[in-house]
């Protein structure tokens, strides 16, 4: 049986917490209580003496969280009969059980994540959230990838796309920006990967303006070693006002406050003045009262 100390540790937590707001309100037995005690003494038992024990309480008529316990279990026993039964479950269990068995065969990894694209194709958005959830817990970008080149609506493919993200899958996520090009989804997934190469790269391509925006914005979220210097200069290169004003915002999320009163130092236009005050005023920057002092005296 193999060991995930922590996780361990947090499920039964959650399960313990679960069943006593449970017990409060009279929704399960002290026997049944008990019986979940038995099932977590499990986690140290033999796997050959575990298995048809943890099997029969997910056959039987016990609650579901007795159930979900025991899908747990199931995930921690390296045996072939312990993944036929969450495959079992995955495949015609309902509700959250199915769903439950659906992430713990991410936990358990083995042959019978192979199982999870047809489970994908069949299920409903629930289900196919599950799968997505598995995958990344699996730590299965290719399975991940395949879903987010097959999708069929953007929903999934955004969910794909975004997990890769999660799980740093910068090889995917480059395979899939070359088929599909860029969209929300993929800068969002380098805004969570963190990749500020990326980001920067497509912030510096204008052939397409509004993607381009998108990842101008994004690099005062990452906040890269360059980031600063990067967005001024791309507000004082461009002549696109839509260009222009991601930039600002950019500066603004990154709070970098220094460069935005640099450009309004610089600035000869009062409306762009006037524009790069309130960007000041809202970055709440330490100098705008000197500012606002000396516009208001006329020394500007």
């Amino acid at each position: 049986m193999r060991t995930y100390t922590r996780l361990i540790l947090i499920f039964f937590a959650l399960i313990a917490a679960n069943s006593a707001a449970a017990q409060d309100g009279d929704d399960i037995r002290d026997d049944e209580a008990l019986k979940m005690v038995a099932l977590e003494a499990l986690m140290s038992a033999p796997s050959e003496r575990a298995l048809p024990i943890v099997i029969r309480v997910l056959e039987g008529t016990g609650s579901d969280e007795m159930k979900e316990a025991a899908l747990f279990i199931l995930s921690q026993i390296d045996h072939p009969d312990a993944s036929e039964q969450l495959l079992k479950t995955a495949q015609s269990a309902n509700g959250e059980l199915r769903r439950d068995a659906i992430r713990m065969i991410g936990i358990s990894g083995g042959d019978a994540v192979d199982s999870l694209a047809e489970i994908f194709s069949s299920g409903d958005a629930d289900v196919r959230k599950a799968v997505l959830e598995a995958y990344m817990i699996a730590g299965n970008s290719q399975g991940l990838y395949n879903i987010a080149v097959n999708a069929e609506n953007n929903d999934d493919f955004e969910a794909a796309v975004e997990m890769l993200g999660a799980m740093g899958a910068t090889d995917e996520l480059s395979k899939i920006r070359e088929r599909s090009g860029v969209s929300d989804a993929i800068i969002t997934a380098y805004i969570i990967s963190d990749d500020a190469d990326a980001i920067r790269e497509l912030a510096l391509d204008g052939s397409d303006l509004e993607q381009q925006a998108n990842a101008i914005e994004a690099l005062g979220i990452v906040g890269a070693d360059d980031a600063e210097a990067l967005l001024t200069q791309i507000y004082r290169d461009s002549d696109s006002e839509f260009i222009k004003e991601a930039a600002l915002d950019g500066l603004l999320i990154g709070d970098f406050d220094d460069s935005v009163l640099q450009l309004y130092r610089s600035s000869t236009s009062t409306a762009e003045k006037r524009e790069l005050l309130q960007r000041l005023v809202m970055m709440d920057s330490d100098q705008v009262l000197d500012i606002i002092d000396e516009t208001l005296a006329g020394d500007h």
